[in-house]
């Protein structure tokens, strides 16, 4: 009698939060939020909030990586990358995201060790630029970002550790 009973809560509660779900806006929408892999090209003000461009890429590794480094022809058949990991950049399309002021955005610095230092997303758009306006030491300017976007928004922009 126990086990009927709990299978029938059970049953109820499986339903209801697959009732939830098919009522829910977000479940025949894609995710809320993407994380993407990227070189940030430029970032531009306007008006009240930033223009990021993006290359994006596919930051890929362990096998993933060995064997698409083999099918473009970066390494032999048997090799694997350097590092376990290999960006494929295929077409070089850019995407324009925007971004508040107060986005998040980390750099890489070197600073006795290599550490991540949050910056505000202005001073991404110097550095990108090609200037360091706070003369910070960068550990490497051009390595990519990850890229938290919501719809059209970049939300975060967390610079990739790459040596």
């Amino acid at each position: 009698m126990k086990a009927l009973l709990l299978a029938a809560v059970a049953g109820a509660a499986l339903a209801a939060s697959v009732q939830a779900a098919l009522d829910s806006s977000t479940f025949f929408s894609p995710p809320r939020e993407l994380d993407q892999y990227g070189r940030v090209l430029a970032v531009t003000r306007v008006g009240g909030q930033y223009e990021v461009r993006v290359d994006p890429a596919l930051f890929l590794s362990g096998r993933t990586a060995n064997r698409a480094a083999v099918a473009d022809r970066v390494i032999p058949p048997g090799d694997v990358v350097p590092n376990d990991h290999y960006v494929r950049d295929e077409s070089h399309a850019q995407l324009v995201y925007f971004a508040s002021p107060g986005a998040h955005v980390t750099v890489l610095t070197h600073v006795g060790e290599i550490r991540s230092t949050t910056i505000p997303i202005a001073e991404l758009g110097a550095i990108v630029a090609g200037r360091n306006p706070r003369h910070r030491r960068l550990f490497s300017p051009k390595n990519g970002f990850w890229i938290r976007v919501r719809g059209d928004r970049a939300i975060a922009l967390d610079q990739q550790y790459r040596p």
